[in-house]
């Protein structure tokens, strides 16, 4: 049975164990080991296809119900006319009490309640970050043997998923096997409660951008919220970057931001109200559109990859979000 997909009303507590696990499980290696990760997908994606043209990868939020994420997807693939040509994939970040919970082999990875959004490294069976499983699934999509005709995907996530999407983004190192083939990568990043600054600029009262007191908020630039003490995924390999190298890449990736017009409740339950998401803005919409007028200030000729769209009369709602048009181009655009 689907789990309720929490969208506007978030008040169902993240802590307990999920109602679904995905049957269907993913291997992960790395050079810290491997594990395996429970994910959704139309049809037997692991085999051999010419149908498939574009891949959407949606990620769940902090409820983890990735069952009903997959459900979204479904309908949204729908509603924009997609069919086998289009591949839906929606991994599962699994909380340690869900594997005692459901019996679940010992290679399942899983993570502190909330520690996959940034990107932090699972708790077991081996430390592997967020990130890699992502890494590891465009790894998979890039093998011409399998995916013959891929030639675009879409990484996308709301509220929580969109914080993992953002993050992604600034420090991805999975790109490179899709590049190679000449297939496209854009992100998706829908209403989460913060974003990654490249300094220590905040928004003020005014609106207009200024260094940030850290005597106010002493966390205020660490991640996820900004680059210090970034984690291991980012910060312990070879090439991964400065933080000028970090930012450049981003602001070179063609990422769409989906911000609900009514998502702008500064207490809402699931809304991030540490002192460091504070300072980026009162709730989510101040937040999404501020971090826009961010980006351009600092890259505008970036204009034309990084988009901001406000889908009017729409909340805290990944429903709402996704089904609007521009939600729908954001995933369907046509691939060519």
């Amino acid at each position: 049975m689907t789990q309720p997909l929490i969208t506007d009303d978030e008040r169902a507590p993240n802590e307990r164990p999920v109602a679904v696990v995905a049957s269907r499980h993913f291997s992960v290696e790395t050079h810290a080991g491997s594990g395996t990760v429970p994910v959704f997908a139309n049809g037997d994606w692991l085999a051999p296809t010419r149908e498939v043209k574009r891949a959407v990868i949606l990620i769940h939020g902090r409820l983890r119900n990735a069952d009903s994420y997959f459900d979204l997807a479904e309908r949204a693939c729908a509603l924009a006319g997609g069919g086998a040509d289009t591949l839906l994939i929606v991994p599962q970040f699994l909380a340690s009490a869900d594997l005692s919970a459901h019996a679940l082999p010992p290679s399942t990875l899983h993570w502190e309640w909330t520690s996959w959004m940034g990107g932090e490294n699972a708790e077991g069976p081996a430390p592997i970050s967020s990130f890699d499983v992502l890494d590891a699934i465009l790894q998979t999509l890039a093998s011409r043997e399998q995916f013959a005709s891929l030639s675009e995907v879409v990484i996308a996530g709301h509220s929580g998923g969109g914080q993992v999407v953002q993050r992604y983004a600034v420090v991805a190192q999975g790109e490179a096997p899709l590049v190679v083939r000449g297939i496209a990568l854009r992100y998706v990043v829908a209403n989460p409660s913060s974003y990654v600054y490249f300094d220590a600029m905040r928004p003020s009262a005014s609106g207009e951008f200024e260094p940030f007191d850290a005597t106010a908020c002493p966390s205020f630039n660490r991640w996820k919220y900004g680059l210090e003490d970034l984690p291991a995924y980012a910060s312990s390999r070879e090439g991964a970057g400065s933080a000028d190298t970090l930012e450049s890449r981003y602001a070179h990736r063609e990422v769409t931001v989906l911000l609900g017009g009514a998502d702008c409740d500064p207490q809402h339950p699931a809304l991030d109200r540490s002192c460091a998401a504070q300072a980026q803005g009162e709730h989510r919409l101040a937040r999404g559109l501020a971090y826009a007028r961010y980006m351009a200030s600092r890259h505008p000729e970036g204009s034309a990859k990084h988009r901001t769209f406000v889908i009017d009369g729409v909340g805290h709602d990944a429903k709402g979000i996704f089904g609007s048009a521009a939600g729908l181009a954001a995933l369907f655009g046509d691939a060519s």
